[in-house]
């Protein structure tokens, strides 16, 4: 409605509603960046558990043992 108004005058200024744009503008670009930030996060996932079995055991901070029944619990979900 306001838009039609504003988009079918010749003179934007003459109806007082000029200074609207930029706040509307700077609006639809936050509405627009907070979608495509949240379509572009919310296929990301964290960390494989599997990876970061291996990086413990690559580290050395779990033996041989540990790894192998970290992985055989992982395989049981």
């Amino acid at each position: 409605m306001l838009t039609t108004l504003l988009a079918s005058s010749h003179d934007w200024r003459g109806h007082g509603w000029f200074w609207i744009w930029p706040f509307w503008l700077v609006l639809w670009l936050l509405v627009l960046g907070l979608a495509a930030r949240f379509v572009l996060h919310r296929g990301r996932r964290g960390p494989d558990a599997r990876a970061i079995v291996a990086e413990r055991y690559a580290r050395g901070e779990i033996d041989h043992d540990e790894y192998r029944e970290r992985l055989r619990v992982l395989g049981e979900r």
